[in-house]
């Protein structure tokens, strides 16, 4: 008899050792099959789905949301699906004429034999679970499971169907599994059907096991979410307040992270404490990076101010002839992998071996960094072979890049991969920043605001389109003036863009 499996949390890659558990897919008692998503977790680089190696009946979920998982731990426990366990006790049975064909097949036959061998081929799982890959040992066809009723004993046991059969089998199993879905208990997490309305009470913080379904059986729809959504909190605190209680009401429900009130008094100030945030997932890793770069590197400063009018009325003059103009940082991006490749000390790391004894790795090649503050904090996404692009093939990589990365799906490889990092801090309305380096690169450079200022011209006083270009350095790497070499470079191809256009 096969016994229950357990999902341990994989690596996600990067070597990272733990993850922050969002949210669950899946319920105690649902069926999964091999690939599904289960969980919804954040590492300290991005949010990923992890998908299920195993196929079977949900038998215990290892952790709730908003806790931290150490990777090899186990995460979900499985009950395959030759064990007969039933995902939920039905409240009602379901007919037995939508069941009676599907409970006369004779033993040996081959539908039996392909499901033995089917249940032999998950007994190995899927074998590779690394997130934005897919698991290995499949046959290109998807395979469901689906509980099924004894006429007589009335236990439930399970066989696997292939999606691809007859369609009257299809059809047939279509219906069987809705008729199960149906007669769950109502206002249980398994009389929901559609993905749709699970992510819908996920992401407005419905309470699906307390929510009446207005479906057939109880079924949970969509427009009993959106009821729900739109209540306001206090006629749901008026409906509460008749219902007779064990314990008395004052009782205070513990705190949440961010949540507003006094939480004690601080000893050392004698103020009280509002709020108790913890140091976790990207928060964790910028503070963990930025502290070992200022203790690591003998990091070094220099800026100038730079004329930015030569370059902005040239993409003006791209724009009076095509829709698709870079932008002004694809530019920018563009003039430093040509910087770099004239002072490559900058677009190097420094590797310290065991014995205490370092080199200067150099690269034939350059992954542009490029900073994307986002809601889940700073991370550094880098475009890949960025001195192989152009002015419109960066402009494109960037916008993907800072896209996927603001909506937390950047991956382990794109967001630690960078050579050299581009940021752009005058979006924010600033001129300059004395940036820290993001270890283990040894430069980083920075763009302030483009605003107008007094500039001297040709012996004539102008207003000029004037930025601040900075950059911090590892002085390990390379001395003041190879620095200043390279920031200058930036800043007379901005000055004078179209002389080294036109070399590129």
């Amino acid at each position: 008899m096969s016994e229950t499996r357990v999902f341990l949390l994989p690596d996600l890659g990067e070597g990272l050792t733990e993850a922050e558990l969002v949210s669950w897919h899946v319920a105690v008692g649902d069926t999964i099959t091999v690939d599904q998503p289960i969980a919804e977790v954040e590492t300290a680089k991005s949010t990923v789905e992890v998908p299920s190696p195993y196929a079977g009946i949900v038998a215990e979920l290892h952790g709730q949301p908003g806790e931290t998982l150490d990777v090899g731990k186990p995460l979900i426990s499985v009950t395959p699906v030759s064990v007969g366990a039933a995902p939920a006790e039905p409240e009602t049975e379901p007919d037995e004429t939508e069941l009676g064909e599907a409970l006369d097949e004779p033993a040996g036959t081959p539908a039996q034999a392909e499901a033995e061998a089917y249940r032999e081929e998950e007994k190995a799982g899927s074998g590779n679970v690394l997130i934005g890959y897919g698991t290995p040992g499949g046959h290109g066809v998807a395979r469901r499971t689906r509980a099924r009723k004894a006429s007589s004993a009335g236990s439930v046991s399970t066989l696997p169907l292939e999606d691809g059969a007859a369609d009257v089998g299809t059809a047939e199993n279509a219906d069987l599994d809705l008729s199960l879905l149906r007669t769950r208990v109502p206002g249980k997490l398994g009389a929901v059907i559609s993905p749709l309305v699970r992510r819908m009470a996920r992401e407005h913080g419905v309470d699906l096991g307390a929510l009446p379904g207005s479906g057939e059986g109880g079924l949970i729809m969509r427009r009993d979410v959106e009821a729900a959504i739109s209540t306001p909190a206090v006629e749901e605190r008026a409906v509460a307040a008749p219902r007779p209680v064990a314990e008395p009401a004052p009782v205070a429900a513990p705190a949440e992270p961010l949540s507003s009130g006094v939480q004690g008094v601080d000893a050392r100030t004698g103020l009280g404490i509002a709020a108790r945030t913890p140091v976790k997932g990207v928060r964790k890793v910028v503070a963990t990076n930025m502290a070992r770069s200022r203790s690591e590197i003998p990091e070094a400063t220099v800026w100038v101010d730079v004329d930015a009018t030569g370059l902005m009325e040239l993409r003006e003059g791209l724009k009076a002839g095509s829709d698709q103009v870079p932008g002004l940082l694809a530019f920018i991006a563009r003039f430093v992998t040509a910087g770099l490749k004239k002072y490559p000390e900058l677009n190097t790391r420094i590797e310290t071996a065991e014995d205490g004894s370092q080199e200067i790795v150099s690269f034939d090649g350059v992954n542009l960094g490029i900073a994307a503050q986002t809601d889940r904090g700073l991370v550094v996404p880098s475009v890949r072979a960025a001195e192989k692009l152009s002015a419109r093939e960066l402009d494109a990589e960037i916008r993907r890049l800072t896209d996927v990365a603001r909506q937390g799906k950047a991956t382990p490889t794109e967001l630690g991969s960078g050579t050299f990092t581009l940021n752009n801090y005058g979006v924010f309305g600033v001129d300059g920043s004395a940036a820290i380096i993001n270890h283990p690169e040894v430069a980083i450079l920075g763009v302030g605001r483009i605003i107008d200022k007094p500039w001297v011209v040709n012996g004539e006083l102008a207003v000029r389109k004037v930025t601040e270009l900075t950059l911090t350095f590892d002085h390990r790497v390379c001395d003041g003036a190879t620095a200043a070499g390279f920031l200058r470079f930036i800043a007379d191809a901005i000055e004078n863009p179209k002389a080294l256009l036109a070399d590129l």
